[in-house]
């Protein structure tokens, strides 16, 4: 049986110049996560969480409800879908 992707959150923001999405989170986020991105005509992609940010402070977890900053191997743009594989 296929696990069903859980919808975490939504992009906030996104900063093309450093790759960096923001992140309001409707659930537990911690590094190591695989998190999958999903909006617009052709946004499908996976990202694992290797490093996040709350006001420029690294953090290792963070919990419904915080906006955190991660670097992304892809394009993501405001209102797109984020859930934890």
């Amino acid at each position: 049986m296929v696990k069903e992707p859980k919808p975490i959150g939504v992009i906030s923001n996104f900063f093309d110049q450093i790759g960096v999405a923001a992140i309001k989170l409707d659930d537990v986020l911690k590094l190591g996560d695989t998190i999958r991105i999903v909006g617009g005509e052709d946004t499908d992609f996976e990202h694992v969480v290797e490093s996040m940010q709350i006001h420029h402070d690294k953090i290792e977890k963070a919990k419904k409800g915080d906006e955190v900053g991660i670097k992304l191997n892809g394009v993501a743009r405001k209102g797109y879908k984020v859930y934890k594989i």
